[in-house]
């Protein structure tokens, strides 16, 4: 005789932080068991692994360097004294190892100067003063269904966009998809991989829609069966 079953309702929109705090306190106590060799530092997950993302203060001038990615710096495509909007091209790929640069503030365009870089010494940058009205430009519109999109379509779109590699390289992302062999999985590294380190933790809670759509737009356009 079958018995009815009580249904659980779950709301996957909400964190149960009780049960993910349990469970990552668990695989911390045994994440030394079968491990050998080299070094496994503490991670200290503990201090903002629950805090949640704020949005980052807005600043009155930004300096956006054309090297934004691996390969050849990009070329400035404006001058000082234009008005530019969020979104616009700022500086074109200059080569097949490059991408664009795009404008992060709406503003006047107050010097195109070197300033220093992260990892160049120097770098020739556009500083755009803040008008603080967060104008949209015009370039910047949707790009229609998955479905209706071609792999090549997708592959523009991400050249366009100037989307790179966020693990340090910043390799251009649109040669990535262009693997040019069969690919049978496309797997998403999800993992913090230092101490402290806790954004990736909270953007998959946050934005997991978002992380699963740019999964099923990558097995689309490599041609992956698995993701």
């Amino acid at each position: 005789e079958l018995t009815a079953q009580p249904v659980q309702i779950r709301d996957y929109n909400k964190a149960n932080h009780k049960l993910i705090a349990e469970y990552v306190a668990k695989i911390r106590d045994l994440r030394f068991a079968g491990y050998y060799g080299g070094v496994h530092p503490s991670e200290h997950k503990e201090y903002s692994e629950e805090k949640a993302l704020v949005p980052f203060p807005v600043p009155e001038t930004v300096v956006i360097p054309m090297a934004m990615h691996l390969g050849a710096p990009a070329n400035p495509i404006v001058n000082v004294g234009d008005y530019v909007k969020m979104g616009q091209m700022i500086g074109e790929a200059a080569g097949f190892i490059s991408a664009p640069v795009h404008a992060s503030v709406s503003g006047e365009v107050i010097a195109i100067e070197e300033r220093p870089h992260a990892n160049r010494g120097t770098c020739l940058s556009v500083v755009i003063k803040n008008d603080f009205k967060d104008a949209v430009h015009e370039s910047v519109v949707p790009h229609g269904d998955l479905e209706s999109l071609e792999p090549k379509d997708i592959v523009e779109i991400v050249k366009n966009a100037g989307i790179v590699g966020m693990g340090g390289a910043g390799f251009p992302t649109y040669v990535k998809l262009m693997p040019g062999k069969p690919i049978e999985y496309v797997l998403l590294n999800g993992c913090e991989c230092e101490p402290y380190l806790t954004a990736d933790h909270q953007l998959l809670l946050n934005y997991a829609d978002d992380v699963i759509f740019g999964l099923q737009a990558i097995m689309k356009t490599v041609d992956a069966p698995k993701g």
